[in-house]
């Protein structure tokens, strides 16, 4: 078997093999379409197979959904990704709605920073989930219309926490409206400016929580008993600080909703595990760090808050960043 550090054989296959080329100008193609202003089909599936071979052996998937742990499972992706992290550590201890524990592993972590948010409208005078609740306070929210997201998977963990569901704001009085988009896209944070609603439940936590603030709206923090349950489901707690949210009046305890873990099953060939590595390693300088310039490594394979390592590290995944000089 090869050392981790080889790169798969490429006998026969140099740049001027035809099936190289064409599958390189797809390739191509494909890396060009899903950064094209106005091109809404960005979520992608990579197939491999030896030319000519009856079914495709590998296969590699982006997503940004729980749907990709199914995927895995069921044999249709053998690596893929999935946001966040917190997801894949309530797969690996079976927490519900997982209904037995899978044996998922990390091949890397691409890092960024994330949080689960609830922010609500300070008129409302709401100061806690759990008035929400004790209140049956009928809220009208602003939720992500993509309806496989993972921030909807999270949302009704931690509500169920609280003894309660969205459903139950909407049985309440309140409305539940899903806008595609993140919170900053026309119908999101906008119509609560406008007063057509007064909370918004999403992550990418960054880019909306200073304009929320602005348009007087309060962030609700999860309390340490609601927390520590959703801690033994496999969830993490994080902080939304002032000193990274200036507009915040004070910490805020919540859920962690970051990195992009790419994983596979522990049961993964550590020939495709080594091979996806290398390929990752050659090509790390193409790979930006959520448009901060070419990734670092070390930040891919430890446990940090921007990349939190949720999962552990597949075999081949580690003894291939081991020999690296990465872990």
């Amino acid at each position: 078997m090869e050392s981790a550090t080889q790169q798969p054989q490429r006998t026969g296959m140099t740049s001027r093999s035809p099936v190289v080329q064409r599958s390189k100008m797809i390739l191509e193609i494909a890396s060009e379409l899903v950064n094209t202003p106005g091109w809404n089909d960005r979520q992608v599936t990579v197939h491999f197979r030896e030319q000519g071979a009856p079914e495709w052996r590998i296969c590699f998937f982006a997503s940004d959904a729980p749907n990709s742990i199914e995927a895995v499972v069921n044999g249709d992706a053998d690596i893929a990704i999935c946001n966040p992290g917190v997801v894949l550590g309530m797969a690996l201890h079976g927490a519900a709605p997982f209904k037995e524990a899978i044996p998922v592993r990390a091949i890397t972590v691409f890092p960024q920073f994330d949080l689960w948010g609830f922010a609500v409208a300070e008129s409302t005078g709401i100061t806690s989930i759990a008035e929400v609740r004790d209140k049956r306070y009928p809220l009208k929210i602003s939720l992500r219309g993509q309806p496989d997201h993972s921030v909807h998977f999270v949302t009704d963990q931690i509500l169920e926490a609280y003894g309660f569901s969205l459903k139950d704001i909407e049985a309440w009085g309140g409305e539940l409206r899903y806008t595609p988009g993140l919170p900053v896209q026309p119908g999101r944070l906008d119509a609560v400016e406008r007063g057509e609603l007064n909370a918004l439940i999403d992550e990418a936590f960054p880019g909306y929580v200073g304009r929320a603030r602005d348009a007087g709206m309060r962030i609700l923090p999860i309390d340490e008993p609601q927390l520590q349950q959703l801690e033994a489901k496999g969830l993490r707690r994080q902080y939304a600080r002032t000193s990274d949210f200036p507009k915040l009046t004070e910490d805020v305890a919540t859920i962690d909703f970051s990195g992009w873990p790419v994983f596979c099953l522990e049961s993964t060939p550590d020939e495709i595990v080594t091979a996806f590595c290398g390929a990752l390693e050659a090509r790390k300088a193409n790979i930006p760090w959520y448009g901060q310039g070419p990734m670092d490594p070390r930040l891919m394979v430890t446990d940090t808050r921007e990349a939190p390592m949720t999962i552990p590290l597949h075999r081949a995944a580690e003894r291939f960043w081991k020999e690296q000089g990465y872990l």
